[in-house]
C-alpha cells in the first residue's frame, strides 16, 4: 500500500522543527522594540481624551515611568505633536496651531520659560467701564479701549516658551483636529498640557517640522 508524503516520519519531523523556530522567530520580533504609538494603541494607553463625540483620540500619554531624556517634534502637516524619551515615543497629541497669516516657525527651538497661569500680552477682549465685553477677538495696540475699559489676555495655561517673539506650548481649544486653529502658538488639551509642563524643563528640546 502506498503511503503519502505527509505520512512518512522524516518528512513529517521537518514541518514540526520548521513550525517550531517559525513560531520562536515571530515572538522574538514582537519583542525587540516598542512601535512608535499609533492611534490602534489608545486602549493600552494610561491616560486617553477623546474628542467630541468619542471617536477621535485627542492625546495619548504612557510616558510616566519611562526613563529618558524627553524631547517633542510637532508636526505641522498632520497637527500632532509626538513625545520622546530619548528615542522611545511615549505619547501624542492633536495640536492646533498658527492659521494662516499667523504661521508657527519651523525649525529646533528649546523650552525657555514655564509659567502655569499665563495670559497673552497681544490677544484677548475688550471690556468696558462696566466688565462687558466689548470686542471678543481683540489685539491689543490695535482695537480702541473705551474709556475705563481695559484688555484682557487670553488665558494660556501651562506656558511653554519657544521664542522671544511669542510662540510656545499650552494648553487651549483644538476646534476641529487636525486643522491649524491659532495666532502662532501650539495649543494642546488642557489634560496633556499640564502633563507635559510637569515633564519638560527649561532647555527641553521642541522641533517643528513643516
Amino acid at each position: 500500500m502506498k503511503t503519502s508524503l505527509f505520512s512518512r516520519l522524516p518528512f513529517r519531523r521537518m514541518l514540526t522543527v520548521c513550525a517550531g523556530v517559525a513560531l520562536v522567530m515571530t515572538l522574538a520580533s514582537c519583542a525587540l522594540t516598542r512601535p512608535i504609538l499609533r492611534e490602534i494603541t489608545v486602549r493600552r494607553a494610561i491616560m486617553v481624551k477623546p474628542a467630541e463625540g468619542g471617536e477621535i483620540p485627542l492625546y495619548v500619554w504612557q510616558g510616566n515611568r519611562v526613563p529618558g531624556q524627553l524631547s517633542v517634534r510637532v508636526d505641522l502637516s498632520d497637527q500632532k505633536a509626538y513625545i520622546f524619551k530619548d528615542r522611545e515615543n511615549v505619547g501624542w497629541t492633536y495640536v492646533a496651531t498658527g492659521r494662516s497669516g499667523h504661521d508657527t516657525p519651523v525649525g529646533t527651538f528649546h523650552v525657555q520659560e514655564k509659567i502655569v497661569d499665563k495670559r497673552s500680552n497681544k490677544y484677548g477682549v475688550i471690556r468696558d467701564a462696566d466688565g462687558d465685553v466689548v470686542h471678543s477677538n481683540a489685539t491689543n495696540g490695535v482695537h480702541r479701549i473705551p474709556s475705563g475699559g481695559r484688555f484682557v489676555g487670553a488665558p494660556m495655561p501651562y506656558w511653554m516658551r519657544l521664542t522671544g517673539s511669542g510662540v510656545g506650548m499650552h494648553a487651549g481649544p483644538i476646534p476641529n483636529p487636525g486643522q491649524p486653529a491659532s495666532h502662532g502658538c501650539i495649543r494642546m488639551p488642557l489634560a496633556m498640557a499640564e502633563t507635559l509642563f510637569q515633564n519638560v524643563n527649561v532647555g527641553t528640546p521642541v522641533t517643528i517640522t513643516p
